[in-house]
């Protein structure tokens, strides 16, 4: 069971992350920290295998709670998880050695997703083999070298997923509605490759909160 230390300064979206965590199978939530000193603090004492870290903290930001930890000496696994989008948070990340990067607001699937992958590089790292070009292929994100895309869903097509990348990479933001117009496919069919890519991170998802349920609108990403 993997442990991991959730870190968020809004006290609902790290109870929602902390309740995402908990239903995936492998993985379990050891600590809640709201502010950078105290995930410092919660990283040394129960020494995670994987915090989930937000950007914007109140008394310092979370590339510099990354930072620490690497001084440290500390490889614990970390994927930020926040709103930033600007290309320089991104790049601190990757310095820092994040494993991965998450953008607020996102689903529960994308999340399993990110964790999935965070298990099986740690897993493939820590088992006792040789390794070749495949492999290192493989915990390097490029395992579709032959530059095939990775399989549809059942029931989606490759054409139309490609028209409706299209769609999105073309407009701001759109809804399933407004995609399945650009496209001309139904709403449902729209919706179903909108979150397909979502999953797979080719695609953002912002809430517009209204009357009645919250609007789905997707970017690229």
């Amino acid at each position: 069971m993997r442990e991991v230390l959730v870190v968020d300064d809004d006290f609902m979206v790290a109870d929602i992350h902390r309740r995402f965590v908990d239903r995936i199978d492998g993985f379990h939530t050891v600590e809640v920290a709201h502010t950078g000193a105290a995930a410092l603090d919660a990283a040394r004492i129960v020494r995670p295998d994987l915090i989930l870290l937000d950007v914007y903290l109140p008394d310092m930001t979370g590339l510099q709670v990354l930072q620490t930890l690497r001084a440290e000496g500390d490889p614990v696994g970390v994927i930020m998880i926040t709103a930033a989008r600007e290309l320089d948070t991104v790049s601190g990340a990757l310095d820092g050695g994040a494993a991965d990067y998450l953008i607020k607001p996102f689903e529960f699937e994308q999340l399993r997703a990110k964790l999935v992958a965070f298990a099986a590089r740690a897993d493939a790292l820590g088992a006792d083999r040789g390794i070749d070009q495949n492999f290192v292929d493989t915990l390097f994100g490029h395992a579709h070298t032959s530059g095939d895309s990775p399989p549809m869903p059942k029931g989606l097509g490759a054409e139309t997923a490609r028209l409706v990348l299209d769609a999105v990479r073309g407009a701001d933001e759109l809804s399933a509605a407004e995609c399945a117009d650009l496209v001309g496919i139904s709403r449902v069919s729209a919706r179903r490759y909108l979150e397909h890519f979502l999953t797979t991170g080719a695609v953002g998802l912002r809430l517009q909160y209204g009357a009645g349920r919250p609007e789905r609108r997707y970017h690229a990403v």
